[in-house]
C-alpha cells in the first residue's frame, strides 16, 4: 500500500527543507502598522539563526509524540486515508503507522509495522553514520541538509517584509531558484526549479509556515527515477505547543509526482497534526524498543486532544 501512499513525512520534511529559502501561494494580512515600521533584520544573518534554532528544537521536539491523519485523493478519484503516530526512536523520527481508512491495523499489520520501523531506523543511523564519516551535515533521518549558505548559491531571496501570523510577528521572504546554479546534488538540482515563500516567527527564530512550487519540470533519470511535473505544489504550517517547542500543524501537496515504483501520485494529499504529548522514556513504544510515560501538558495546550494509549 505504501507504492500509492505518498510519505507526508517526506513531503513535511521536504517543506522544512526549502523553507530556509522559499512567490507566494496565498496571503498572510499584514495588519501591525507599527510593526511594519521597525527596520527589517538582515535577512542573510535572520536566515543563520533560524538554521541555528531549528536544529536546536530537535532536541525538544524528541520530547514529544503526536497523531497524524492524512488524506490522500487521486485524479483518478481514489481517496485514501492514514493515520500516524510521530515520535522520536534512538535519535531518529519515526512514523508509525496506526489506521487505514478509519480501521485499526490487524495483527499481522501491526507486526509488518513494526517490522518497517526497525528497518528505517536502522538505515537512518547507516545513512547519519556514514554521512558523519565524510563529514557531511544531515538530519536526524540521515539525509543530507542543505544549509543557508547552499540555499543562496541555488536561487535569490526577494521581497523580505513583517506581517503577523496568529498576532506575532513574522518576517515573510521569497525565494527564486537559479535553474543554471550549480548544484552539488540531487536535492539542490530539485530547489533550482523551485519558488515560495516562507514564512518566519521573528521572537524565535523558527520556521512557522512554507509554502513553495515547481516552476519547471523536474526529472532525474529522462524521468525514469523521478518526474516531478511544473505546477506541483507544497506548503506546510507549524504551531507553537506548550510555549515551548514548534511542530506541524498541517501540510498540503498538490501535482504530479512519480519515483521508481514507490511513489506514482496525480493529485492531492493533506495531513492534520493533533494530539500533541509529552513524555519521559518510561513506557513502552514498539515491543522491546523504548519506553514513555506521558505526562499531562495538555492542560496548558487547548489544541490538544485527550490523549489516547501509547501505541503498543
Amino acid at each position: 500500500m505504501r507504492l500509492f501512499f505518498m510519505s507526508t513525512r517526506e513531503l513535511r520534511s521536504f517543506a522544512l527543507c526549502l523553507a530556509i529559502s522559499p512567490l507566494a501561494l496565498g496571503q498572510v494580512n499584514a495588519n501591525a502598522p507599527d510593526s511594519s515600521e521597525r527596520p527589517l533584520p538582515d535577512i542573510h544573518q535572520f536566515l543563520l539563526d533560524v538554521e541555528h534554532h531549528q536544529r536546536d528544537s530537535e532536541a525538544i521536539q524528541k520530547n514529544y509524540l503526536y497523531h497524524e491523519i492524512a488524506t490522500q485523493r487521486q485524479n483518478n478519484g481514489k481517496t485514501e486515508v492514514r493515520e500516524y503516530d510521530i515520535f522520536w526512536l534512538n535519535g531518529v523520527e519515526v512514523q508509525k503507522l496506526t489506521r487505514k481508512d478509519g480501521r485499526d491495523l490487524t495483527a499481522d499489520e501491526q507486526r509488518k509495522e513494526d517490522e518497517h520501523i526497525d528497518k528505517e531506523v536502522a538505515k537512518a543511523k547507516e545513512r547519519k553514520s556514514k554521512a558523519d564519516a565524510k563529514g557531511k551535515e544531515t538530519d536526524a533521518n540521515g539525509h543530507e541538509e542543505i544549509t543557508v549558505s547552499r540555499f543562496f548559491a541555488l536561487g535569490n531571496f526577494t521581497n523580505p517584509r513583517r506581517v503577523q501570523i496568529d498576532g506575532r510577528d513574522t518576517i515573510a521572504v521569497d525565494f527564486t531558484g537559479d535553474p543554471k546554479a550549480k548544484t552539488q546534488n540531487r536535492a539542490e538540482d530539485a530547489i533550482r526549479q523551485m519558488a515560495g515563500t516562507v514564512w518566519l516567527d521573528e521572537q524565535d527564530r523558527v520556521i512557522t509556515r512554507a509554502e513553495g512550487r515547481f516552476v519547471n519540470n523536474f526529472k532525474i533519470g529522462a524521468g525514469l527515477v523521478i518526474n516531478v511535473k511544473q505546477g506541483s505544489t507544497f506548503s506546510m504550517q507549524q504551531k507553537k505547543i506548550n510555549n515551548e517547542v514548534w511542530l506541524p500543524s498541517q501540510v498540503e501537496g498538490q501535482g504530479s509526482i512519480r519515483a521508481l515504483l514507490l511513489i506514482n501520485f496525480n493529485g492531492s494529499v493533506h495531513a492534520d497534526y493533533s494530539n500533541y504529548r509529552k513524555f519521559k522514556a518510561t513506557a513502552t513504544i514498539l515491543p522491546g524498543v523504548a519506553t514513555v510515560n506521558e505526562s499531562s501538558p495538555e492542560a496548558s495546550n487547548p489544541d490538544s486532544q485527550p490523549t489516547r494509549p501509547a501505541p503498543q
